[in-house]
């Protein structure tokens, strides 16, 4: 008989969202490493490549007029302006993994987010980060060393409007310590895997179960 650890089930979109510096590019990594299950959503993005960066696995990165091309064909789950650049979640690779049991990671914001759950409400689990405080934000943000104080500041009244957004979300985990914050997002992820909607399987084993 089969085991219920191994009944087929649909695939999640697992969104996180945060503030710039709260988080959630950290946990995002730490749940791709500790879970085999989940894999990240690739983006395609107009930004420049960075150094180190992949097309195709980091992003997939193309020019202003193939983006805009993409929207008008109706390419994407959803997509948003951040900073100067393009960025949208492609959808038919999603659907086709949601359809086999594959989780989706999507590191996204409060307007990506907002979009994705109008079209696959049932298919989305929304997790938003918080900082512990504004002054710990901003504490983060200045000590990577990478910006300059007017981008600093740009990032933290960003991360204001961002915050107003908290209470669209299914779940909302303050970091104030990243090993304790990854293993509630974990657990999480867990739970929502096991909702019965989900379990796809469930009804051919329950009446198997019935005729024995």
């Amino acid at each position: 008989m089969e085991s219920s650890d191994t009944l087929q089930r649909r695939g999640l979109m697992f969104i996180l969202s945060s503030p710039s510096g709260a988080g959630k590019t950290t946990i995002s990594r730490m749940l791709l490493d500790a879970d085999g299950e989940i894999c990240l959503s690739v983006s395609v993005t107009t930004r420049p490549m960075r150094p180190g960066e992949i097309d195709g696995k980091d992003y997939i990165f193309v020019d202003q007029q193939a983006f805009d091309q993409m929207v008008e064909d109706d390419h994407f789950l959803e997509w948003a302006s951040v900073f100067g650049h393009c960025y949208g979640t492609p959808k038919a690779q999603v659907k086709a993994g949601l359809r086999e049991g594959q989780d989706f990671l999507f590191d996204i914001d409060w307007q990506g987010t907002q979009q994705l759950y109008q079209k696959l409400e049932t298919d989305v689990v929304r997790v938003f980060l918080l900082p512990p405080s504004i002054d710990e934000l901003r504490r983060r943000l200045t000590g990577r060393g990478t910006d300059s104080s007017d981008v600093i500041q740009a990032r933290m009244d960003r991360a204001r409007g961002e915050i107003s957004h908290w209470d669209g979300y299914d779940y909302v985990v303050v970091n104030d310590d990243i090993q304790l914050c990854f293993a509630k997002v974990r657990e999480i992820l867990h739970a929502e895997r096991m909702k019965r909607a989900r379990q796809t399987g469930l009804i051919g084993f329950v009446r198997g179960l019935m005729r024995d």
